[in-house]
């Protein structure tokens, strides 16, 4: 069996498209800020292609570089001041945060109505309850993606490995409200493989490089690789050994080109629909 390859980025194009007529029937362009503590380089590039997409979208977009060594008091400032920017639509963190400064600390003191990345306790207490809200964007990337290529959910065995607020919580959340029966699987889960092979749903997102082998996917399983790793000669790879996991699964997505490009169009599109509610009223 060969997997057919999930492709994010032309998912990505045509979510894109459909925000660029929302944006257009609006009084005016949606504003998206983006705080980058310190000088990471990997964030450095996220932030960067945030930027790009924004702009391109026609998004009033500004980026606040912020110093490695800022408290924790004044990084709330920086954030509470964007909440009382009527410009300011969207609002996101990016993550991680330097040594010293809390992240979810940081995260409470953005607006719930401004919360472009889906992740305060406002958005998560919706999601909880399957009410309506602004969704964390690389699991609702992951289900725009499962419902395109026409994944069935319900009844479906789906296995969730990483249990990050970010991710894991929430993807596993999506899962269930879709009527598939998930299990969360994390680094100490006993016989992990056993767990995998089970499952027709394997979404991998626990930060290890090729960590699920082909030999625990079972044949014809679709296969969700959420990690972006980096290797020794600056290479990027995923959380899924891909070359063997594509020899049995019926699909999967690459990396890079899978996962990503949905978790900044995820971004853009709470920035639209929190735009949208905030002009309305």
């Amino acid at each position: 069996m060969t997997a057919r390859l999930l492709d994010g980025k032309d998912l990505a194009r045509r979510i894109q498209q459909g925000l660029r007529a929302r944006i257009a029937e609006l009084p005016r362009p949606p504003g998206l800020s983006v705080i980058l503590v310190g000088a990471d380089p990997g964030s450095q590039v996220y932030v960067r292609r945030k930027g790009e997409v924004a702009h391109r979208l026609g998004l009033r977009h500004e980026q606040i570089d912020l110093p490695a060594n800022i408290s924790a008091a004044d990084l709330a400032k920086q954030i509470r001041r964007l909440g009382d920017d009527d410009a300011v639509d969207g609002i996101l963190v990016q993550l991680p945060l330097p040594s010293g400064l809390d992240p979810q600390a940081a995260v409470a003191h953005i607006d719930p109505t401004k919360d472009a990345d889906g992740l305060t306790t406002t958005s998560a207490g919706l999601l909880a309850q399957g009410r309506l809200g602004l969704r964390p964007c690389t699991p609702a990337g992951v289900m725009a993606l499962l419902a395109d290529a026409n994944v069935p959910l319900r009844g479906a065995r789906a296995l969730v490995i990483g249990r990050s607020l970010i991710v894991g919580r929430p993807m596993a959340q999506m899962l269930e409200q879709a009527d598939a029966t998930v299990t969360v699987a994390h680094s100490r889960t006993i016989d992990l493989a056993a767990e995998a092979r089970r499952a027709d749903i394997i979404v991998a997102a626990i930060g290890r490089p090729r960590f699920v082998t082909g030999d625990m996917i079972r044949d014809g399983a679709v296969v969700i690789d959420v990690g972006m790793n980096r290797g020794a000669d600056g290479s990027l790879c995923g959380d899924v050994d891909f070359d063997a996991a594509a020899l049995r699964a019926s699909m999967i997505t690459p990396v890079p080109g899978g996962v990503g490009p949905l978790t900044i169009a995820g971004l853009m599109a709470n920035t639209v629909t929190a735009s949208e509610a905030r002009q309305r009223r």
